[in-house]
């Protein structure tokens, strides 16, 4: 089998979302003959654990993990939490906490870490990519990011290795969502523009995981054109085979993941409670962390007695809590934004309720399985239950999106770099 290093710092028990794509484009990889080694951290002190993620790796998996060197245990104390406590991203970013400590801990995080808060894992991870190089001899380094320190990392392998390397960009870089209504020293944006550039430049290939995010940086960055490719979050098929929806009495919204202040969709809390007004019985369901803004619209709006605040679940509980809902909430950031959960909402056949600002590709990918439609965070929302019950899911196209296809995908980038490399 042909070797593939890759540089992630979530990896299991990890239960981060952003594990997902790596995790499992690399089960699949088996099947075209690429056999994955990983470099990731000793311990990821910021996510909750997801023991049923560690069932998906191959037992013959070499894993390397390293010191991460990462502020959080220092971050806890600082804001008062214990060290076992978790932290939860959407109330660490949140504008709604006016406390002072929260404030300095916000501006140290946007100004000081650069690019990004897991920059300590660029003083062990260089070991450790040491040691399975010397061992395994890989033809391909691929890093996945964020966090983005993981590229600089496979930079730096690469340039000392002579070893192609590709960046994973899940999510923009010196643009990302989070940081627009944070003010950021001009000396920072300028350094992380450089990390920026020159990991884009130096990389063999990039791949983005939309095709607006794409277009993005190709504009930004013209020499990207010839250099990068589009590969789906996607879902796997595995974990919906044999789930089947359980019978509930009441309507019920979910969302699944997190849920931050800047993705209020406002009008639609209102149009929910107008409908519980009618006699309709609806239960509002947030699997995931829910943002200090979000609860307090969700209060606001009266709807308090009807909501229910899951927290973190294991991913195939999460699939089971997917299927039993009557609609399925996803909020996109922006036009770049495909959330990574729309991919197994789509295949669960159930009807979905999309907010973002002018996101084609979202809606594209509704079309393609019929599943809902993408409002306008500035919707009135009345109408938006009449507007879906009037089309009909094709779950069974997508399976266009789950990642045995797209690691068929990754696999064909990988082969041609080699061909060219050699």
């Amino acid at each position: 089998m042909k070797q593939l290093l890759l540089v992630s710092y979530f990896w299991p028990p990890s239960g981060k979302a952003t594990i997902h794509w790596p995790l499992f484009i690399s089960k699949y990889l088996r099947n075209y003959n690429w056999d994955t080694s990983v470099l990731t951290v000793e311990e990821d002190t910021f996510s909750a654990k997801d023991e049923s993620l560690l069932t998906v790796i191959d037992p013959t998996t070499y894993v390397v993990s390293t010191k991460p060197y990462d502020p959080f245990r220092i971050y806890r104390k600082f804001i008062g939490k214990r060290e076992d406590e978790p932290l939860v991203a959407s109330e660490t970013i949140s504008k709604k906490n006016k406390s002072l400590k929260h404030k300095i801990a916000v501006w140290i995080r946007m100004n000081l870490f650069v690019p990004d808060a897991r920059v300590g894992w660029i003083l062990s991870a260089p070991s450790g990519g040491k040691k399975i190089i010397a061992e395994k001899h890989p033809s391909v380094i691929v890093s996945i990011g964020p966090p983005h320190s993981s590229h600089l990392v496979a930079m730096r392998l690469s340039n000392r290795y002579k070893i192609p390397f590709i960046p994973v960009l899940i999510d923009p870089w010196v643009d990302i969502a989070y940081y627009r209504d944070f003010k950021r020293l001009s000396l920072t944006v300028r350094l992380d523009n450089f990390f920026e550039e020159k990991v884009l430049r130096t990389a063999t290939h990039v791949i983005f995981v939309t095709n607006d995010t794409k277009d993005h940086y190709c504009r930004k960055y013209s020499f990207l054109s010839k250099k990068s490719s589009v590969c789906y979050w996607g879902y796997n098929e595995e974990y919906f085979s044999g789930v089947k929806k359980q019978p509930s009495d009441e309507i019920i919204i979910l969302h699944a993941g997190n849920i931050f202040d800047f993705q209020n969709p406002s009008h639609l809390w209102g149009a929910i409670k107008q409908e519980i007004d009618n006699g309709k019985k609806i239960c509002l369901r947030f699997v995931g962390t829910v943002s200090p803004g979000i609860r307090q619209a969700i209060t606001n709006a009266g709807l308090k007695p009807f909501t229910t605040y899951v927290g973190f679940l294991p991913y195939p509980q999460v699939v089971q809590e997917m299927m039993n809902a009557s609609y399925l909430l996803v909020c996109a950031t922006e036009r770049r934004h495909v959330p990574g959960k729309l991919f197994e909402y789509m295949r669960t056949g159930n009807r979905i309720i999309a907010f973002g600002d002018d996101n084609d590709e979202v809606q594209q990918l509704l079309n393609s399985t019929s599943s809902g439609i993408i409002f306008p965070y500035s919707y009135h929302c009345n109408d938006i239950f009449i507007k879906l019950q009037e089309i009909t899911p094709l779950p069974q196209n997508a399976l266009l999106y789950c990642r045995e296809r797209i690691a068929q995908q990754v696999a064909d980038i990988f082969e041609k770099i080699v061909t060219k490399t050699h």
